[in-house]
């Protein structure tokens, strides 16, 4: 089902945002101050195109610069490929087909406001760092 998806996700909105990611990467990159900003956006970049099957975690080490990169990137991207997650979600879900498309672009959007600080992991890799539902347990007695 994820390869599905992807395929889908791909055509109708990976090619686009993959773009928008690439061409933030790539001006951030001509300056040698924001080329951590234009690595970030390479990295989700790759998400972009592909994104189920994996997710995102906040990084156990970001710290003070991250936040204070996050701020910057914000500005000067951030909220830019955030409306182009929503333009795209929007036009998703005009169809029923497109609405699991649609909220995987809406939960994108986080990221893209603020990528520095995490770290894009395998689901199954990040199952074990999400909490648990309690599942009842069985009494002895």
């Amino acid at each position: 089902m994820k390869t599905l998806l992807n395929i889908i996700w791909f055509v109708f909105a990976g090619v686009w945002l993959w773009l928008s990611y690439m061409l933030a990467g790539l001006i951030m990159c001509i300056l040698i101050v924001t080329i951590p900003f234009g690595v970030a956006s390479f990295r989700i970049a790759n998400f972009a195109v592909w994104p189920f099957g994996r997710t995102y975690v906040d990084k156990p080490t970001a710290g003070v610069g991250s936040m204070i990169g996050n701020i910057i990137w914000f500005v000067l991207a951030g909220i830019w490929i955030a409306i182009a997650h929503i333009g795209t979600a929007i036009a998703l879900a005009v169809t029923i087909i497109g609405l699991p498309l649609a909220w995987a672009n809406l939960k994108m959007i986080p990221l893209a406001l603020f990528p520095l600080g995490k770290q894009i992991v395998p689901e199954s890799a990040a199952r074990p760092l999400m909490p648990q539902a309690s599942t009842p347990t069985t009494s002895r007695y």
